[in-house]
């Protein structure tokens, strides 16, 4: 899985890192047992710090989708779907949260915002 990293984004690059290699473990991209790539390895492919690469594992391991073993490297949890399911939704509730407070900073209502995100949904 190639990991896309943007200077500009007022995202951390360390949260970029999580992002997409949740995304690509909650699509299956990426299966459980799967090796990633060493902190190192990583941090000299996307040209950024060991430490930022190293704190993007951490949080990963922490949330429970990845696996270090000393000396080993790092994989990705054995996960049930279930679990996965609900990993899952809870980003895109995240993410709807957010949506909601830029829609109502701008008036916008929630029929509008509920036409929006069915329009959204049908063209994805």
């Amino acid at each position: 899985m190639k990991i896309i990293i943007s200077n500009s984004s007022n995202e951390p690059i360390y949260q970029q890192i999580v992002r997409q290699l949740k995304e690509g473990i909650l699509k299956g991209h990426l299966t459980a047992g799967s090796a990633l790539p060493s902190i190192r390895g990583l941090a000299k492919e996307l040209h950024i710090s060991v430490i930022t690469t190293k704190r993007a594992y951490e949080e990963l391991e922490k949330e429970g989708f990845i696996e270090t073993a000393p000396g080993r490297g790092s994989f990705v949890a054995v996960q049930n779907r279930e679990l996965l399911r609900k990993k899952g939704l809870a980003i895109v509730e995240e993410k709807l949260a957010e949506a909601v407070l830029t829609a109502k900073s701008l008036d916008i209502s929630c029929e509008e915002l509920s036409k929006l995100l069915h329009q959204l949904y049908k063209e994805a």
